[in-house]
């Protein structure tokens, strides 16, 4: 937190100092990342990430877009960058970065979006996703649930506010569920942490993550969660 001398933010743990939320996803035959937030060059860099295929987003707020226009490396390596979101999301994407969606300079290195709406299930090689449609506050955004060979492999749910009964069954089983926990403190468009183990506790998952962590919650508040359930940190990795 810029200007913050709490515990937290002066915590000698790395795992302390995060990031804007987001995942990047490989494949053998496909790798994608889901938002781009206002710190994702950092993030590639630091994760010498090389390659991108997709790009699916949750919605539009700017902690989630605003490092669009970093995908034009990965743009140039394809020719073009497929873009997966929701109605509203992608109209907003197409507003805010109007200089590439109308290819207002059509320089060959710049970004060059290929949008695809996304109305339900869709496949990224052979993982298919499915929009996961959850209340953030007063707006509506997507979570996925991303399964393959059959398996419910991860749900991710970076913003919500609930999770509707309907989205828990969806999800019930799920090998690993990546929540919203902003604080305990309750906040209108985030889940607390309390609020995120009772959404854990219907969904039931082999494994939870925490995210989106505000910086009242530190990375030590683990030892505090019930079994089987994590604070995410920047550069965690999962293996399935």
């Amino acid at each position: 937190m810029i200007g913050c001398d709490c515990a937290v933010c002066r915590s000698p743990d790395p795992r302390d100092g995060r990031l804007r939320s987001s995942i990047y996803i490989e494949t053998p035959e496909c790798a994608f990342v889901v938002d781009t937030g206002t710190d994702f060059r950092t993030q590639a860099l630091r994760e010498n990430i090389r390659r991108v295929d997709a790009v699916v987003f949750t919605h539009s707020h700017t902690d989630h877009i605003m490092g669009f226009d970093d995908l034009r490396r990965f743009s140039w390596q394809r020719g073009s960058m497929p873009v997966y979101a929701a109605a509203e999301t992608m109209a907003d994407l197409e507003r805010v970065f109007r200089f590439a969606f109308r290819a207002t300079n059509p320089f060959p290195g710049y970004l060059k979006p290929e949008p695809h709406v996304v109305t339900g299930q869709f496949s990224l090689g052979e993982t298919t996703l499915t929009p996961l449609p959850v209340p953030h506050g007063s707006s509506e955004v997507n979570g996925y649930l991303f399964h393959r060979a059959g398996r419910k492999l991860v749900a991710y749910l970076s913003d919500c506010s609930a999770v509707p009964d309907e989205i828990a069954r969806k999800i019930a089983g799920v090998e690993c569920l990546i929540i919203d926990a902003l604080r305990e403190k309750p906040h209108p468009t985030h889940l607390t942490v309390e609020q995120a183990l009772e959404v854990a506790a219907r969904v039931r998952p082999r494994e939870t993550y925490f995210t989106h962590i505000a910086h009242e919650l530190s990375q030590s508040y683990e030892t505090r969660l019930p079994p089987h359930t994590h604070i995410a940190f920047d550069g965690l990795k999962l293996s399935f």
